[in-house]
């Protein structure tokens, strides 16, 4: 333990050190005066002024303004503007006031009359702004806005002008002939510039007018920098560029005698659709607190804050790796490494949900993204966590293993196994290997029970019958028709029908062939009285029949090589209705087989471990299978075990609260984990991508609510998690080829829509029919895709990624660019479902094809087929198997 906490304070030095590296640190040059001018709009366009309470908010505005400037620009002359002028004077405050002109001529009208009246009424009017960049938005002529002009400077003595941008003053000289100063907006942000090139481009276009018009007053109406929103291109918004930005120009600026405003005075949130930079362009905040200081080097005020934030989250959550089981110093520094770098993403996503403002929608966007992510980081963190013990942690202690005997056996234990064998329709000469295999267990002491139960026609059960007369007294078999509870309860008729001195049960499914010691070396393990069950893993006989048969064992034999190992060192395997071992007295306890799950097995394993029995797991495989026909019944199989995993916690998840079972805090965690990892992560994974697809509009077209970085690069971190922790278990822990394994990776991901569907139909219904997965060969391909909305929504994702690409050409919005791989990345297990579906219908995808292709070569060119071993290991040769001999 002392090694383990030497390690977590070791990350926590480094994580502190990354800070401290990180820090945004650099020197500006002071400016301890007052600003020439700032930009304020004291309310949003369209509000309702009641002079009585808002003058008093326009008069503690300009007590705070007049600390920091000498002077004010509006932009309108009406709507409660017109307050600002007398409210300016009681602090000393110049003003320049605007007059808002568009397409409106009536509102036109009344803006100049205002603007013409608070000129003569207050002393303080300095000089009067005539439009706001009306021009560049094309809604009036240059010459329409020139007579506007001179009707304001025919009644009015100070000096008067039109706002807008620097190249309109450029390109159109008649303007700046009629006003008495170039109002000239620079504002390098929204012409691509980086925040390091503003201040160099603002002074470039000032001296380009200074020099096109000689004589005439420059003044530089606006410039800014944003300290939030998204990129344009180059330019880059943010508090450390805004605080650099300004003081270097301002420094510039007051060496060369520039007249400048600023814009602006104090952030405006109703400013939204302005690219998300709209809101953040004031010096003050919307609190009116400064946002950086004027003097000392330019750093953020809130850093340490955050910093601290960081490290007290990664702390708190590596504190549970001190109640490893001897966890290794390897171990122990991955899972602390990644506490803390939770911990840093949650000061992150604290200090952007501190520094930015939130309408209904953008704040509905963030919460719900940040529902969604909290369990994806857990998801990711037990993936994680699940590297780290297997790739450095300890090698597994309570596995049973074939070369390892148990120990302290009585001699000559040897309690009598009852198997039950349940079968639905199954094919005749299937069953036949099954009951065949089970008679040379190598074993004294057990029978077996075949129960056929719903299965009318005879073709199916009197074959069986006959065959278990041959095999022996051993050999029970049973017809049951009109069996209520679907398998659950035929095999509470086998209960019935079990030996009165049977200690154990054995359950099997119709398609396993055995291993002969299966019985021999599994029982041994109950002679410890605290035993409850002993689960054997599944295997597959048929993976040789096709690339999908290939590719699925391969998928099957990572959870039962990788997952049931670890659960097992916490005594908390999942039953899996075959090759399982269960005590009797244990399953009379947990009260049988139950009808109310279609995931019976699943079901009583756990009821047996809630009453406090012990549960062991070996990897060695005493038993083949058979696979699912096609891909229909692949799909259909995964279905039913997610439906009855959500029914099995909708059912049990009260027995996980404190002392209401005998379940360990570990045995809770691997199940709570194991849910939220299966039935979560990929009703998540649905979710968030549908969630996108109806964002993506809005951000390629509505120009606002762009997914920021904490949203996207979460979902993105989670998915390489998630292949590393893929790659990393399967080379660890599952043997097979590495080409099979990129199949079984693709397979995994192809069952996301059917897992998530049924979740979804989990939390709406109660109970749907037991669904048999077809095997043996007796089905048949449905005329139906079996990836149709796999189809759509991956197709969708695709679009939607093409949609902000495009749209996103000119402003090159990196956030854009990172949602819309994000999109791509969530169309992959989409696509991987339609990959297998057409593989399916494809030629190539028979085993069968290629040995023959192999054939029909070697005897066009005078080659021989080879018997190499197949996929399987059976001796049929394929394509790649061919030696050339000589004729």
């Amino acid at each position: 333990m002392r090694v383990v906490a030497a390690v977590l304070l070791l990350v926590s030095v480094l994580h502190a050190g990354v800070w401290g590296v990180l820090r945004d640190r650099e020197p500006a040059p002071d400016f301890k005066g007052l600003l020439p001018s700032l930009s304020y709009t004291p309310f949003e366009p369209g509000h309702v002024v009641d002079p009585t309470v808002d003058s008093e908010k326009i008069r503690a505005d300009m007590k705070k303004l007049s600390t920091l400037t000498r002077a004010i620009r509006s932009y309108s002359a009406t709507e409660g503007n017109e307050l600002v002028p007398p409210i300016a004077a009681e602090f000393g405050l110049k003003v320049t006031v605007g007059a808002w002109i568009d397409k409106d001529e009536d509102r036109n009208e009344r803006e100049i009359k205002a603007a013409i009246d608070l000129a003569r009424k207050n002393s303080n009017v300095i000089g009067i702004v005539v439009g706001n960049e009306v021009v560049f938005r094309g809604e009036q002529k240059v010459e329409d806005l020139i007579d506007k002009i001179k009707k304001v400077k025919s009644a009015v003595r100070v000096p008067v002008t039109t706002g807008e941008i620097w190249n309109i003053w450029r390109d159109n000289p008649d303007l700046a002939s009629s006003v008495d100063f170039i109002a000239a907006h620079v504002l390098p942000y929204w012409e691509n510039f980086r925040s390091d090139q503003a201040v160099d481009q603002a002074v470039d276009r000032y001296n380009l007018l200074r020099n096109l018009f000689p004589g005439k007053r420059i003044v530089i109406a606006e410039f800014g920098w944003p300290s939030a929103g998204y990129n344009l291109r180059n330019a880059d918004p943010g508090a450390f560029q805004q605080a650099l930005t300004l003081r270097n120009f301002v420094s510039r600026a007051e060496a060369m005698g520039m007249d400048y405003n600023i814009v602006e005075a104090i952030d405006q949130p109703w400013k939204f659709f302005e690219g998300g930079v709209g809101p953040y362009w004031g010096i003050l905040n919307a609190s009116r607190e400064p946002k950086f200081a004027w003097t000392g080097p330019v750093e953020n005020p809130d850093y340490w804050k955050l910093m601290t934030i960081a490290l007290l989250v990664g702390i708190l959550l590596s504190l549970p790796i001190m109640r490893l089981s001897q966890p290794t110093a390897p171990q122990a520094f991955l899972l602390s490494v990644t506490a803390n770098g939770v911990g840093a993403w949650a000061a992150i996503v604290f200090a952007y949900w501190n520094g930015h403002y939130f309408l209904f929608g953008s704040a509905f966007a963030l919460t719900l993204g940040m529902i969604l992510l909290v369990p994806l980081v857990l998801i990711a963190m037990a993936r994680i966590e699940e590297i780290a013990a297997v790739a450095f942690g300890r090698p597994p202690q309570r596995l049973l293993a074939k070369d390892k005997p148990i120990a302290d056996v009585p001699e000559n234990y040897c309690p009598k196994v009852s198997i039950h064998i349940p079968a639905y329709f199954e094919p005749v000469d299937m069953l036949k290997q099954t009951l065949d295999a089970l008679s040379r267990l190598n074993y004294p002491n057990y029978e077996c029970v075949v129960i056929i139960n719903n299965t009318p026609d005879p073709a199916f059960w009197q074959p069986i019958q006959d065959h278990c007369r041959a095999l022996g007294e051993r050999f029970k078999f049973i017809n049951a028709e009109k069996v209520q509870g679907f398998k659950a309860g035929a095999l509470r008729i086998a209960m019935d029908r079990t030996a009165a001195d049977a200690e154990i049960i054995g359950i099997l499914d119709a398609d396993y062939v055995v291993d002969p010691d299966w019985l021999k070396d599994l029982v041994p393990a109950f002679s410890d009285p605290r035993v409850g069950l002993v689960q054997a893993p599944q295997d597959h006989r048929d993976e040789d029949l096709s690339i999908m048969h290939y590719i699925m064992n391969g998928e099957y034999a990572g959870f039962f090589d990788i997952g049931m190992v670890q659960r097992n060192e916490f005594n908390a395997v999942i039953v899996h209705g075959t090759m399982c071992l269960i005590r009797r007295a244990a399953m009379d306890m947990a009260g049988g087989w139950s009808s109310d799950t279609i995931c019976e097995d699943s079901d009583l394993g756990l009821a047996i471990q809630e009453l406090g029995w012990t549960t062991h797991y070996t990897r060695h495989r005493y038993g083949q299978g058979l696979l699912p026909d096609t891909y229909e019944a692949f799909k259909k199989q995964r279905h039913r075990w997610a439906y009855g995993g959500l029914q099995i916690v909708k059912k049990h998840w009260r027995r996980f609260l404190p002392g209401a079972s005998r379940l360990t805090q570990d045995q809770k965690r691997e199940y709570g984990l194991g849910w939220l990892n299966w039935l979560g992560a990929e009703s998540l994974g649905v979710v968030v991508a549908l969630l996108n697809l109806v964002w993506v509009p809005i951000v390629a077209f509505a120009d606002i609510a762009i997914p920021d970085r904490i949203l996207t690069l979460p979902i993105i971190a989670a998915f390489v998690v998630s292949l590393a922790h893929f790659l990393s278990m399967y080379r660890l822990r599952v043997a097979i080829k590495p080409g099979q394994m990129l199949g079984a990776m693709i397979a995994a991901m192809s069952v996301q829509w059917t897992v998530s569907r049924a979740v979804a139909q989990g939390l709406i219904t109660e109970h749907i029919a037991f669904a048999r997965t077809s095997k043996g060969g007796l089905s048949r391909m449905s005329i139906e895709f079996q990836a149709f909305w796999e189809a759509v929504i991956g197709a969708l994702l695709l679009i939607g990624a093409g949609v902000l690409i495009a749209s996103n050409s000119y402003r090159q919005i990196t956030e854009i660019y990172i949602f819309a791989g994000v999109l791509v990345l969530q169309s992959l297990p989409f696509l991987a479902a339609v990959a297998i579906a057409i593989l399916e219908l494809s030629r190539i995808n028979s085993f069968q094809f290629w040995r023959d292709g192999a054939v029909r070569a070697a005897e066009l060119i005078g080659l021989r087929p080879v018997a190499l071993p197949s996929p399987a290991g059976s001796s049929q040769p394929v394509a790649s198997e061919v030696r050339r001999e000589a004729n």
